[in-house]
């Protein structure tokens, strides 16, 4: 497993990060536990959660990820060796049940840690991140950019000083955005540069086979302004595995649970699945690691956040990175691409 350095920072992290969002609701804790030893075991040292987990959230499952990773033997005998990153809610109006909606950034933050540090059972986080912006803008697959009446741009000034703050205290190593835009990306930068601070070192944003779009703008943005992109949804909801097509999904997978998550399952989407099926299937290679490879060979990523609720599906997804991607396929790719770009932003 190839392992770099967080831009930034002097943390090195494995080319593959283990997501967690179903501890606590596809995954019970031993499942769990289960799970993140394996992922340890097979030299993933690199660990993404978040205050809001499991998904779907809910009031009365929302910290139970935290939890359930706080309780892992090798959590708290090998903490030195783990590199921790977890999110704090944005502003949100239907997540009301963590601190209101934490609709200040700037008052909410510190509580926020606090918490999860606490569920945790640690007393600092690699990667402290927001999980969403805090302004009206585009995230989650919307389109149609919404002029809001005002336009303030105190949050992000906000945002940043609480994470110098808790960064100067010892409590974070480091700090990234999620869900961000071009235009935030850049804000953060020019509030930081003015401030003589190193700034963010990532954003989590989602990439993959049905979504390119961070390539138009953001990789630029992170190529000159020393930002890696923590690239998440590699598989589409699980989409890109190929299962939901040809029929072998089961009962117990996202999609079939909780069917509102269509984000890549449009008419579109589904198309261009089946075109890069078939590509694997010429070449005699798994759609997953195709998939996934492709994420994880991509030069402005410093780690792809894969995520799996058995043993099977995690082993698949590690041995991606034993995948060669030759010039052919990745030309075939690319045909697959122009024809159908973006299907799934």
């Amino acid at each position: 497993m190839r392992k770099q350095l967080l831009n930034k920072t002097n943390i090195e992290v494995s080319e593959l990060c283990l997501g967690t969002m179903t501890f606590g609701e596809q995954n019970n804790i031993s499942e769990s536990h289960q799970i993140l030893d394996y992922a340890l075991d097979h030299e993933i040292n690199f660990f993404d959660t978040a205050e809001m987990y499991p998904i779907p959230p809910k009031a009365e499952t929302h910290f139970k990820t935290e939890e359930i990773i706080g309780k892992w033997a090798n959590f708290n005998q090998k903490r030195s060796d783990i590199i921790l990153a977890t999110k704090v809610i944005g502003p949100s109006s239907f997540m009301t049940y963590i601190r209101g909606g934490s609709k200040s950034i700037k008052d909410n933050m510190r509580k926020a840690l606090e918490g999860s540090l606490r569920r945790l059972q640690t007393d600092y986080i690699d990667l402290y991140q927001l999980h969403w912006p805090a302004r009206p803008t585009n995230f989650f697959g919307q389109l149609e950019y919404t002029y809001p009446s005002a336009l303030k741009d105190d949050q992000i000034y906000d945002t940043i000083m609480a994470f110098e703050e808790l960064k100067k205290e010892g409590l974070i190593r480091s700090y990234g955005v999620s869900n961000e835009t071009p235009w935030g990306l850049m804000k953060y930068q020019e509030i930081s540069k003015s401030e003589g601070f190193t700034g963010i070192s990532t954003v989590q944003n989602p990439y993959s086979l049905l979504n390119r779009t961070f390539e138009i703008g953001m990789s630029e943005i992170c190529h000159r302004e020393n930002i890696q992109l923590l690239a998440y949804s590699p598989l589409g909801f699980g989409v890109l595995s190929g299962k939901y097509i040809n029929n072998s999904s089961t009962p117990n997978d996202r999609l079939n649970l909780f069917p509102n998550y269509q984000r890549y399952s449009n008419p579109t989407a589904v198309n261009a699945t089946k075109k890069y099926l078939d590509l694997s299937l010429q070449h005699n290679i798994s759609l997953t690691q195709m998939a996934l490879q492709f994420v994880t060979s991509r030069k402005f990523l410093v780690s792809n956040i894969i995520g799996a609720t058995n043993i099977t599906q995690l082993k698949e997804n590690i041995d991606s990175v034993n995948l060669n991607l030759s010039k052919e396929l990745l030309t075939e790719i690319e045909k697959i691409h122009n024809e159908s770009p973006n299907p799934s932003p």
